[in-house]
């Protein structure tokens, strides 16, 4: 139940009325002429996350008393919220904190404490080992999407709005610490495999961009006089592996093969060696003018696929160049 309301002054023990004050009706007292107001309690709560897995208390008191929260309860007076909400977290879990962030603030309605004010922090743990603490049972780190039901709106929200801040930058670190080689990756490993996909679906424009490009550049006049359709299908083939190449289907030794015969291919067709590198280099070239094109910069994670798949691209035409090289010079 709500908190009992005043009845008597707490200064003189007169019987308390009710005045309006700026159209709001409040206790009063007319003998000391003093107004008392009702204010939301603070109720403080901490998020402690180690290896994306979030803090949670069991309570040992009501209200639900049993269920697992955030470590959480009200400030003192003469305390700060963020000292409240350290020794909050320290009384119920054992743990030491730092306050790094504000995650959230709501208010709400308790029918036992009345009008309440959330207050969420992200805190950092700086010491102290999980040990539940006089008002918890158990304490113990969950994973996100095994964490058991919270009876607490204010503390379902926080972790919402907590959440909401941490995926871009957890998908970045996840893709980053993949491994940076061009074979054992599967589908999905990548973020930038979205631009891949991309790739893959405008083939033939990227493929007739190159063309264009190397029927009138300088450095690649052999393929000027080629056959046009033939050069074309080549080109269409490199661009629809391309992916193949990077998500691993293929493995080391065979793009090594690969590049090695077409690099000995194409010196007894006649090209010179640095053309067939200059026409390797404007592949990667329109590949990648053609994925920044189309990329949306609005987000830290778009700047981040496109610089990632940046790297794919030069780890991979890197060992290509290399492989035709010694197929070329193998042809000698």
């Amino acid at each position: 139940m709500k908190p009992d309301k005043r009845i008597y002054c707490p200064y003189c023990s007169e019987k308390l009325t009710s005045k309006p004050e700026h159209d709001v009706l409040r206790d009063y007292c007319g003998h000391c002429e003093k107004f008392f107001y009702d204010n939301p309690l603070p109720v403080v709560s901490s998020i402690v996350v180690n290896d994306r897995k979030v803090l949670l208390v069991k309570r040992k008191i009501e209200p639900s008393k049993g269920e697992w929260c955030l470590p959480m309860g009200f400030a003192e007076t003469g305390e700060s919220i963020e000292a409240a909400a350290l020794r909050e977290l320290q009384e119920e879990s054992g743990i030491f904190g730092k306050i790094t962030d504000l995650v959230d603030v709501v208010s709400g309605y308790s029918k036992m404490y009345g009008d309440l004010i959330f207050i969420t922090f992200e805190v950092e743990r700086i010491g102290g080992k999980v040990s539940p603490g006089d008002d918890a049972e158990e304490a113990a780190y969950f994973s996100f999407d095994e964490m058991p039901k919270l009876p607490f709106a204010s503390n379902t929200r926080a972790i919402s709005a907590y959440l909401s801040t941490k995926q871009e930058y957890w998908a970045i670190v996840d893709s980053f610490s993949k491994s940076t080689g061009l074979n054992g990756a599967k589908a999905e490993d990548f973020l930038s495999d979205k631009l891949l996909r991309l790739i893959e679906k405008n083939a033939e424009t990227i493929g007739r961009r190159w063309l264009a490009d190397v029927k009138t550049n300088k450095s690649t006049h052999t393929y000027s006089i080629s056959d046009e359709h033939r050069t074309y299908e080549r080109v269409m083939k490199l661009i629809r592996q391309f992916s193949d190449w990077l998500g691993g289907t293929y493995s080391d030794q065979e793009i090594r093969d690969h590049y090695k015969a077409l690099g000995k291919k194409r010196k007894i067709e006649g090209f010179r060696l640095s053309e067939v590198l200059s026409a390797l280099s404007l592949i990667r070239k329109h590949i990648w003018e053609f994925a920044l094109s189309h990329q949306v910069w609005t987000k830290t994670i778009d700047i981040y696929m496109s610089l990632e798949l940046e790297r794919r691209m030069v780890l991979f035409f890197d060992k290509a160049a290399f492989y035709v090289t010694k197929g070329y010079e193998e042809a000698i």
